[in-house]
């Protein structure tokens, strides 16, 4: 059974940066998509980016492309997402989740994920 923890959440000011950290436990991440997503009171759960394999993406949900990077470390069973130029409106509570299956239509990182992290609180604000 996977399980997910993210960090690196935390407060950074406007225009700051911060890296969130997905560390899988109980099985390698080798084969599976992950995908991060963003979550604010009052609206809907969002696909930020999503990465897949062999070589599917990364994908980025449009308010963050050109500012969010997503990588991975196998050898650290790790999943990352660099966050640059945080806008207040990129607060909320980011989860990462993942699954063997690919996830991406419509032009967007979709919620058809199995396994899913705790979230981690990213708060921008001056």
């Amino acid at each position: 059974q996977m399980q997910l923890v993210e960090s690196g959440g935390g407060l950074v000011q406007p225009g700051g940066s911060l890296r969130l950290s997905c560390t899988a436990s109980g099985t390698s991440l080798d084969f599976y998509s992950v995908a991060w997503f963003r979550q604010t009171p009052g609206k809907e759960r969002e696909g930020v980016s999503c990465i897949g394999r062999p070589n599917y993406g990364p994908n980025y949900a449009d308010s963050v492309k050109g500012r969010f990077t997503t990588s991975r470390d196998d050898a650290k069973n790790t999943v990352y997402l660099q966050m640059n130029s945080l806008k207040p409106e990129d607060t909320g509570v980011y989860y990462c989740a993942a699954d063997m299956a690919w996830a991406y239509y419509g032009g967007k990182c979709q919620k058809d994920y199995n396994y899913w992290g705790q979230g981690t609180q990213v708060t921008v604000s001056s």
